[in-house]
């Protein structure tokens, strides 16, 4: 009973495993697999079969029989382990050492000469002895084609079968014999180079492909902090500059007494909170999701991997109408959910739609290959931390969000969000407006709280406060106007 619950959950962890790779992953795992499969099962045939009856006709026949069996089964061991090593040299991410092809060359040359011991010593017939050459070169030549140019691998290929043809001749095997063995040297130097070369140059291809995807995505974040940090310039350069200037002259009035250099010192304040200000919403912008950029970000992504996508009622006015409030929470559904979907399941199509009712916008985003799994990590009542995430900032505009299965092999997430999510809250607690920042609430008398003053603050009787641009200081010069250095 133990031993079974081993099997089966091995077999669990091999299915997880799998499940767990990409499907780049899976196709080169399936192609490597299948190339070490393939001197094992022609081992099996080709390299057996003809064995069999030479077993019965004396002991030295039947030993020449069974150290050929082993010293083949030893090449296709060394083919295996080889294998790797000669793909990342064909794709060039290493070198493969030429001493370790001297032990399978070593082999190769004793698989040969029994070959020939045998077709002197026991009676082969026709098709056993061709069997036997079509078999003996492959596993050596399987990790080597993938080591040598094309133009070497036929020259060298070329040299060994004359070898071995002109030592079954010099043993005495019939000339029509010899013409089997020719062309059982050539359907397998043929076989060889046409099922194991295109399979890597392919693997190699897609490879790349992956490594310039990732490249791109890595040039596309640096450009983003470039133009984050061209932003952050822009903003703070000029200020400061102007800052700096006006310290200086400050510092020379106060020096002579001038009581100007309080107004200077004024205006310096004011430049500085409002500097902080263009710096909160050049971050909050940076951070915020925008609804047509993470719509055309998540097609591109998931038709990368290779999944097909439907967006519907992008351009209407569910999507570009909507208030931006709306349209930030909705962005960030589409991100968590085309993020998930590549890591659950093995999807092949995804649909999001758009609508728009009467008083809330409506986002369904919709995949197959799903099964009972829940691509957002969590189930539908709960758990996962993307989901959460969501419906904290859903619920925070008084939204709403389900997921769950929606049939057969299918997942839908629903995203509600109200139309009246950027208006104040009738509570009287502050809502974001369209611009993501927060719009203050009435005051429990009815009356409207002051607005700030141009440094932040604002008096109790809702005048300006002192550190705005009292009517003394003198006007401000234009801080375009300044230069960067006195």
């Amino acid at each position: 009973m133990k031993g079974l619950r081993g099997v089966i959950g091995r077999v669990r962890g091999w299915r997880r495993g799998w499940h767990e790779r990409t499907k780049l992953q899976r196709i080169d795992l399936y192609t490597r697999g299948t190339l070490a499969v393939l001197p094992w099962v022609f081992l099996a045939s080709w390299g057996l079969l003809p064995l069999l009856p030479v077993l019965g006709e004396g002991p030295v026949p039947a030993a020449l029989a069974l150290a050929f069996f082993a010293v083949n089964t030893a090449l296709c061991v060394l083919s295996n382990r080889h294998l790797g090593a000669a793909f990342a040299h064909h794709r060039g991410a290493e070198t493969f050492p030429v001493r370790q092809l001297r032990l399978p060359a070593a082999l190769l040359a004793l698989l040969t000469g029994l070959v020939v011991a045998l077709a002197a010593t026991a009676d082969l017939k026709d098709a056993g002895l061709a069997l036997l050459v079509l078999d003996v070169p492959l596993a050596f030549a399987i990790p080597y084609v993938l080591l040598v140019p094309v133009r070497t691998y036929l020259v060298h290929s070329a040299v060994y079968a004359a070898v071995l043809v002109g030592l079954l001749a010099a043993v005495g095997v019939p000339a029509g014999l010899l013409f089997g063995a020719v062309l059982s040297m050539l359907v397998a130097i043929l076989l060889v180079l046409s099922s194991v070369r295109p399979s890597a140059w392919s693997m190699s291809a897609m490879w790349q492909a992956e490594e310039a995807r990732d490249m791109q995505a890595r040039l596309a974040v640096a450009e983003e902090r470039l133009r984050f940090g061209r932003d952050m310039h822009d903003v703070l350069g000029r200020n400061l500059s102007v800052i700096a200037l006006k310290s200086e002259l400050a510092v020379e009035l106060a020096q002579r007494g001038n009581p100007a250099a309080v107004d200077q010192m004024v205006e310096v304040q004011r430049i500085a909170r409002a500097s902080q200000q263009e710096v909160r919403d050049v971050v909050r912008g940076y951070r915020e999701a925008d609804l047509p950029t993470e719509l055309m970000g998540a097609r591109g992504v998931l038709q990368a991997a290779g999944i097909s996508v439907t967006v519907e009622g992008a351009d209407g006015p569910a999507g570009i109408g909507a208030p931006a409030a709306v349209q930030a929470a909705l962005g960030w559904v589409v991100r968590e959910t085309a993020t998930n979907v590549l890591r659950h399941g093995d999807p092949r199509h995804c649909s999001i739609r758009l609508a728009r009712t009467r008083d809330a916008v409506v986002l369904e985003v919709e995949n197959d290959g799903a099964g009972a799994a829940d691509p957002l990590g969590g189930g539908g009542d709960g758990g996962g931390s993307g989901l959460a995430g969501l419906r904290e900032r859903l619920g925070a505009l008084g939204g709403t969000l389900t997921a769950g299965p929606a049939g057969d092999d299918l997942f839908r997430v629903t995203a509600t969000v109200p139309l009246t999510a950027s208006r104040p809250d009738p509570a009287g607690r502050a809502a974001s407006a369209p611009d993501g920042r927060a719009t203050p609430a009435p005051a429990p008398d009815g009356r409207a709280t002051p607005a700030p003053a141009p440094d932040g603050r604002a008096t109790p009787d809702g005048r300006p406060s002192p550190g705005g641009s009292p009517a003394s200081s003198p006007p401000s010069p234009d801080p375009s106007a300044l230069p960067e250095e006195r």
